[in-house]
């Protein structure tokens, strides 16, 4: 009977102890797994089971990366339009092209020759410097200059259509008789082309020789046959 009771006893105490373990409450799930889960993007944004959160306290804290004009390659020197744009160079000084009749003689200083030449001036006073550098000066052996390129061209004024040249002549550009008339009549004819000069008067150091070279008399001024 005893051994009945002690063994009643121990089923009880058994099953009390199986309830009891059955009856334990389970660890509360980790923050890693199931609903809440949360992940860290940087910039103020917070992703939480998929859904983007934006932190208000560092939302629109970053800088607007979009590229200037300047990263782009644009300048000052572009234009609303895209186009870039050029200085363009000033023309004020630009010279301007002429061709002119200048005259000369031949090896025996028999005649006066006429021929062509290319003057560039940008005013009034280069032009007539051009024109007397032209005299100075021939391309062709069979054209001589009447005028030595040793005689200097110190000034040029003109005013009211009156022209007035200012040479130094050295000894060694002095002709004869006969190459001083041609001198003359081809100064006369290369300046009275240009229709604006109406007398011509020419100077031998500052002062109104009575001759160039000693031969012909020397006009002051010389005028425009018409």
């Amino acid at each position: 009977m005893n051994k009945k009771i002690w063994i009643a006893a121990l089923l009880v105490t058994v099953m009390a102890v199986a309830a009891g373990c059955g009856s334990k409450p389970t660890a509360a799930p980790s923050q890693t797994q199931g609903a809440g889960t949360e992940t860290q993007t940087g910039n103020g944004v917070t992703e939480v089971d998929g859904q983007v959160i934006t932190d208000p306290a560092t939302a629109g804290s970053e800088e607007n990366t979009t590229p200037s004009n300047s990263a782009n390659g644009s300048s000052g020197g572009t234009s609303s339009g895209g186009e870039t744009s050029t200085d363009k160079p000033s023309t004020s000084d630009s010279k301007q092209q002429k061709s002119i009749e200048v005259f000369y003689t031949d090896p025996e200083e028999l005649e006066l020759h006429k021929a062509s030449a290319e003057i560039a001036f940008a005013s009034e006073d280069e032009k007539y410097k051009a024109a007397f550098a032209s005299l100075q000066q021939s391309k062709d052996e069979k054209l001589v200059p009447l005028w030595s390129k040793d005689i200097e061209l110190k000034s040029v004024q003109f005013k009211e259509g009156a022209l007035t040249l200012d040479i130094h002549m050295p000894d060694t550009a002095r002709l004869g008789a006969g190459g001083e008339v041609f001198a003359l009549d081809a100064l006369k004819q290369t300046f009275f082309q240009f229709e604006e000069v109406k007398s011509l008067d020419l100077l031998v150091d500052g002062k109104s020789s009575e001759s160039l070279m000693g031969h012909v008399d020397l006009e002051h001024p010389m005028t425009r046959s018409n």
